[in-house]
């Protein structure tokens, strides 16, 4: 066997390594994750009791107490009749808190669907405990040091002032233990999905109490989750100077025992931040002062029918004299992580980091200006594909400079191939004096050999922090383009194996490759333009690199196929671009374009 048959083969070799490493990274596990999901909504899980956090000597926190008896297993709907409820009415959310416990246990978001049919049922965000999929904020006290009186908790029933709760109708529930202590607690909700939780405890006992007052998000059992690296979906937090804070519910459940058979992380004495549990596109998040201390904690302790993953916050000691009232006021986030939503919240009320909850990820200073690009041109065009297509040429308007200089580069080298081949020739049992030779004219002629990478090393960063926007960005959510795409952050749905749906026929459930075959309009449109680009510039010599160069488009075609439709019409957009900006400095440059003379080679190679 040859040398560049070797070379070809150790190529092809490669490919397939790259293909089959691809689906055993992204497919897999993308797989494993709806496996997992299937298997979770099977579960019928539902417990009375949560975690609540007690004050120790030490001033920390120590473990939940132990929740009642599981209920037998019910239906959502059965689960909310089973206590009185207040009616939660916003533009944004619907549902209700419970009297029993005074929790907010059951939210469902007004404006999103599950799918892009908008006859589709709302998103659940919060659902009570007994329900499948338990998941609720709660708030109280607990009982100082030396302080036994009884405090209201998941069992209270509490009275309600109104059976609504609206923006404007806040809703006062008190509940009188009997022992000298009058609790009450008002909430009120504005137009989104930030609750105000203001409780107040009136000691008319003879005898000082010291209370601490909490505030808990609990979720029962492990919920589905994307399973992406650059994705955080888990227990979340911006603890103080401690800055933020993402746990996995696998990797909680891998820290060490804090008391008991509760694991988890607490933060002492800490001011300003949030704690809470996000999803991709939704969170709940329990916002303390943020000019009082407290301590915050991640913890994890077993449960009838799953593990029970827990965001608390514990404030410090109240001491209520005789005929004395405290106070306090937290708040409570249950919605859609909107980007105008969550940066206002941090602007109104001075949340420390509340922008960190959606999960922008290292390149920050990159990701999110990026967004707020894209946002203005969609306000401004109402299509966020549009607004992509724009931001992609004022990138290449701003790296334009590096990108002349880059092609001038390339055109230089194509300029002087003629020279190169014969030093190659000259040179071709001395690979030593071969480099020097190049490296020499390289200087002569004032040559980079490496200025052709950097048009696709620039589009790297862009391209990641694209990747992030739409992916974590619950505008991108369904947002349609035009056509077949109907959401921008999903890949695209045809594929043509099966003559984008002229075949009643869905590749996808083919076994192991099915993952591969999903091969839509755009993706191919991507290759065929990367194929163009890559024609544009001078051949390599090398047989290895030029088989490389020839499978690289249809290998970043299957690649790319299964991310989100926005990325790879950008990813197109640019190359089509790309190959316009480069015909025109090659020209300006004097050099002849040869792309249809490398394009009839290309196929006349094929043919022979």
């Amino acid at each position: 066997m040859t040398g560049d048959n070797k070379n070809l083969l150790f190529a092809i070799v490669l490919s397939v390594i790259v293909l089959i490493g691809w689906n055993y990274f992204y497919g897999v596990p993308q797989m494993e994750q709806q496996r997992r999901e299937a298997q979770q909504q099977s579960l019928q899980q539902g417990e009375a009791g949560s975690a609540v956090p007690a004050p120790t000597e030490s001033g920390g926190t120590a473990a939940p107490t132990a929740g009642a008896a599981p209920a037998a297993a019910m239906t959502r709907e059965e689960a909310l009749a089973q206590t009185p409820r207040v009616i939660i009415d916003t533009p944004k959310i619907a549902g209700s808190l419970s009297l029993r416990g005074a929790r907010i246990d059951d939210v469902s978001l007004k404006a999103y669907h599950e799918t892009v049919d908008p006859r589709s049922p709302n998103i659940v965000l919060l659902s009570p405990a007994g329900s499948p999929h338990p998941y609720y904020a709660e708030f109280g006290w607990v009982t100082g040091t030396g302080t036994t009186v009884k405090v209201p908790d998941a069992t209270t029933l509490w009275t309600a002032d109104r059976e609504r709760l609206t923006p404007s109708e806040p809703v006062t529930l008190t509940y009188d233990n009997g022992e000298g202590l009058i609790f009450r607690r008002q909430i009120s909700v504005d137009d989104n999905a930030m609750f105000t939780v203001k409780d107040s405890v009136e000691n008319t006992g003879g005898a000082p109490v010291t209370l601490h007052p909490f505030g808990l998000v609990s979720r029962h059992g492990v919920p589905h989750t994307q399973g992406f690296y650059i994705l955080h979906e888990g227990l979340i937090g911006v603890l103080g100077d401690d800055g933020l804070k993402e746990v996995s519910y696998s990797g909680l459940e891998k820290d060490p025992i804090l008391v008991g058979d509760t694991r988890g992380q607490i933060y002492r004495g800490v001011t300003g931040g949030f704690v809470g549990i996000t999803d991709k596109y939704w969170a709940t998040a329990v916002i303390p002062s943020q000019d009082k201390p407290y301590d915050g904690r991640f913890s994890v302790s077993p449960g009838a029918r799953g593990p029970r993953f827990q965001s608390d916050i514990l404030g410090g000691a109240h001491t209520v004299a005789p005929g004395a009232t405290t106070e306090v006021t937290t708040h409570l986030f249950a919605g859609a992580k909107e980007v105008a939503a969550i940066d206002g919240y941090e602007k109104a009320l001075g949340i420390k980091r509340f922008d960190l909850l959606i999960d922008w990820g290292w390149f920050y200073f990159i990701t999110k200006p990026l967004f707020m690009v894209i946002d203005f041109f969609f306000k401004l065009f109402g299509n966020f594909g549009v607004a992509i297509l724009l931001v992609t040429v004022i990138i290449k308007a701003v790296f334009f400079p590096l990108a002349n200089r880059s092609y001038v580069s390339m055109a230089k080298m194509k300029a002087v191939q003629p020279e190169m081949m014969a030093i190659r020739e000259r040179y071709a049992d001395d690979r030593v004096k071969q480099q020097q030779a190049l490296m020499e004219l390289y200087k002569k002629e004032k040559i980079n050999p490496l200025a052709g990478c950097l048009p696709i090393l620039i589009q790297i960063p862009v391209f990641f922090a694209l990747y992030k926007v739409l992916f974590v960005t619950i505008e991108m959510r369904h947002a349609p383009f035009f056509g077949w795409i109907k959401d921008l952050a999903a890949p695209d749905p045809t594929t043509i194996f099966n003559l984008f749906g002229l075949i009643p026929w869905d590749p996808s459930q083919v076994p192991v490759i099915g993952h591969f075959l999903m091969v839509g309009v755009w993706p191919i449109i991507m290759g065929l333009t990367m194929f163009v680009q890559m024609k544009m510039n001078p051949e390599p010599t090398d047989p290895v690199q030029k088989t490389m160069f020839a499978w690289m488009p249809v290998i970043f075609t299957f690649m790319l196929a299964s991310f989100p439709a926005g990325l790879v019409i950008y990813w197109s957009w640019n190359n089509l671009l790309s190959v316009l900006q480069q015909g025109f400095i090659m020209r300006r440059n004097g050099v002849k374009i040869e792309l249809w003379g490398n394009l009839r080679n290309t196929f006349s190679r094929a043919k022979a």
